[in-house]
């Protein structure tokens, strides 16, 4: 019975710890959800609608690599 007792405990505080972090990611995703609806209406105010976004975020490792080479080039790397 002890041993039972034990692995109940043992599953219960397992089972708690799990609920928590699950209740931290949906927590963080919320937030974020939020940022980015917040982040696409302010742009969308301004006239950048979601296409446009999506577009400078697809090209956005092109535009790093040629601000990454146009910087070396000004300090001669």
């Amino acid at each position: 019975m002890p041993t039972e007792l034990i692995v109940l405990i043992a599953a219960l505080i397992v089972a708690w710890l799990v609920f928590q972090a699950l209740i931290k990611v949906l927590k963080t995703t919320f937030s974020t959800a939020v940022a980015v609806f917040i982040i696409v209406v302010f742009l969308g105010i301004f006239g950048i609608g979601s296409e446009d976004l999506i577009r400078e975020i697809t090209n956005l490792p092109d535009t790093l690599m040629r601000l990454f080479t146009n910087t070396q080039s000004q300090i001669g790397i």
